[in-house]
């Protein structure tokens, strides 16, 4: 087991988590309650990360954060160093790869609740902000905790992107994902066995919560 690149990956997910989870609430929100131009367009942008092939985005996003580009030339002018290749890189590619597993779930959960209970917590004289964090979000708790498990174990388990925007660099931007990649490179089936168990231990673990969560909500409902 390759502990160090465990840690980049719990370190990856967690953070990719902590900074999407927020966004995820403001978007999701935004797009179940509201109707505006463009709003299609933008759920097909929300949308795009799960269509397009992890080479592809891989590679956009490499060129964003290459020092060529305005982006990267400013983080480097302020870091030191480039975006690409580094886990500050790594943990913005990962968060833009994430959007639609952490937007659409709260969307759902928002656009579940009935519009009564909305309207009568109105008439009680509360806020819409008021409303959202005493009413909507516990009401949607399951999908957020949805979004939040998915976010975590698609992070822990994605290949295409990170490799192309993090490379391969020990104790920085080599992911578990990666290590197995390198250990069966190296032919070590042992370890690459070991890791990759680890991983699906992780990913029945997770769905069996979300399918928790998805049956509470379905009977409370």
């Amino acid at each position: 087991m390759d502990a160090v690149a465990l840690r980049v990956s719990l370190s990856l997910a967690i953070g990719t988590v902590m900074v999407l989870l927020p966004l995820g609430i403001w978007a999701g929100h935004a797009l179940a309650i509201r109707n505006f131009r463009g709003k299609a367009f933008a759920e097909a942008l929300v949308a795009v990360p799960l269509i397009l092939p992890p080479t592809v985005l891989g590679f956009y996003l490499l060129v964003t954060f290459s020092a060529r580009s305005p982006l990267g030339a400013a983080f480097a002018s302020v870091a030191g160093h480039t975006l690409a290749f580094s886990f500050a890189g790594l943990l913005l590619a990962s968060v833009i790869v994430n959007i639609p597993f952490v937007v659409q779930p709260i969307q759902r959960a928002f656009e579940a609740i009935p519009r009564e209970v909305c309207e009568a917590a109105a008439c009680c004289g509360l806020t819409p902000r008021q409303r959202l964090f005493r009413i909507e979000i516990p009401l949607a708790w399951p999908g957020i905790m949805t979004a939040a498990l998915l976010a975590f174990a698609h992070t822990l388990g994605e290949f295409g992107v990170v490799l192309m925007v993090g490379g391969n660099i020990p104790g920085e931007t080599r992911t578990l994902s990666i290590a197995i990649y390198d250990r069966m490179q190296a032919f070590d089936d042992r370890t690459a066995g070991m890791m990759a168990a680890t991983l699906l231990a992780i990913a029945i673990a997770t769905l069996s919560v979300t399918t928790w969560l998805g049956s509470s909500a379905s009977r409370r409902g």
